[in-house]
């Protein structure tokens, strides 16, 4: 039996869950296989929105809770307590069984310290689900509302047919102008930047 189908196992809980469920895409490293292992479960169990929204809850508890966060990241307590507190914690905030199964799981494999990389690796696959391609954008100056829509309805010839773009903007000063480009797995650098170093180097082997 396979790492991930023992993972599909421990999650449910549930002597139903025989065949894994194949992701929309495919993900890599231990953070993808307990990822894809918790989608597969999830599927099967029909509650991937309600893990996606619990996942989320955890990570936002832990951006604000300093004491959750080093608990979490913490690898001197036991795991045996650490499962045991989790148990507590999922209860106190209404998680559901497949999320809890994934933290308690996690602590028992001393997998925690990866659960942030776990959760985003997650949320991938669901973003991919939905159609969504997520699309970064790094600019010098922030965007004004105008832009960022015609920016929208460009960007939108780079992804396929029923396909949707999910539009995040991020400001670095240092490209000096221009934009970088991020569309799922493609990149285009279109940065001032970039280009002066281009042409530093151009002129540089030329002395």
């Amino acid at each position: 039996m396979s790492f991930s189908r023992v993972i599909v196992r421990s999650f449910s809980n549930s002597s139903a869950v025989q065949q894994m469920v194949k992701p929309p895409i495919q993900v890599f490293g231990l953070e993808g296989r307990y990822a894809t292992a918790l989608y597969s479960a999830a599927s099967k169990q029909k509650t991937l929105s309600t893990v996606e929204k619990d996942l989320i809850k955890f990570q936002d508890l832990m951006k604000t809770d300093q004491k959750l966060h080093e608990f979490v990241k913490n690898p001197s307590i036991r795991r045996k307590d650490k499962v045991e507190a989790l148990k507590a914690i999922c209860g106190k905030i209404n998680v559901s069984k497949e999320t809890g199964n994934l933290l308690t799981l996690l602590a028992e494999n001393g997998r925690l310290p990866q659960l942030n990389t776990i959760i985003n690796t997650f949320k991938i696959l669901m973003t991919a689900s939905r159609g969504e391609v997520i699309c970064e954008v790094t600019t010098a100056k922030p965007l004004d509302a105008d832009i960022k829509s015609k920016l929208e309805g460009a960007l939108k010839g780079f992804v396929k047919k029923g396909q949707t773009i999910l539009l995040t903007t991020k400001v670095d000063p240092t490209i000096l102008g221009g934009m970088i480009v991020v569309v799922g797995d493609k990149y285009v650098d279109l940065s001032v930047a970039t280009k002066v170093k281009k042409y530093t180097e151009i002129i540089a082997g030329t002395v």
